[in-house]
Formats: structure tokens, C-alpha cells, sequence
């Protein structure tokens, strides 16, 4: 029930229990780094949940490498 994010404490913003904060698109607060599943979900932290978190992550993550390929900062 303690999520595994220590490692990440002084990188993301992290609310009291630990867990990374991100917003609807699974950003966290810097700019390109995504997290998805039980290191965010407190509430549901399904297999599930985290399958689909992971998927709509991975899709976050491509649209900003592509963003960053069409204006010339890759």
C-alpha cells in the first residue's frame, strides 16, 4: 500500500502519501516524464487501471516527442 516512488521524490511533485501527481493526461509536473498505475492511483490500483494508465501514458509520451520533432527541439 506504500508506492515505490522514493527513487523520483526530489524529480516529481509527489502528494503526502507518495504518490506522483499528474494531471488528466498522466503528466507529471516535468516536461516529458509521464507516470501511470499504482505510483499515481491510490484509489483503484487494479491490474486494470494500471494497463490502461500505462497505454494512455504511452500515447502522452509519443504526441510530446512528436510535438518536439515538429518544432525542431528533438
Amino acid at each position: 500500500h506504500i508506492p515505490n516512488t522514493e527513487i523520483f521524490k526530489s524529480v516529481v511533485n509527489m502528494d503526502e502519501l507518495g504518490f506522483i501527481k499528474v494531471d488528466f493526461n498522466t503528466r507529471t509536473n516535468l516536461p516529458g516524464v509521464f507516470a501511470a498505475g499504482d505510483v499515481h492511483d491510490h484509489i483503484y490500483k487494479q491490474a486494470i487501471t494500471s494497463a490502461g494508465n500505462g497505454c494512455k501514458a504511452a500515447i502522452e509520451a509519443e504526441r510530446y516527442i512528436e510535438n518536439l520533432k515538429a518544432t525542431n527541439r528533438y
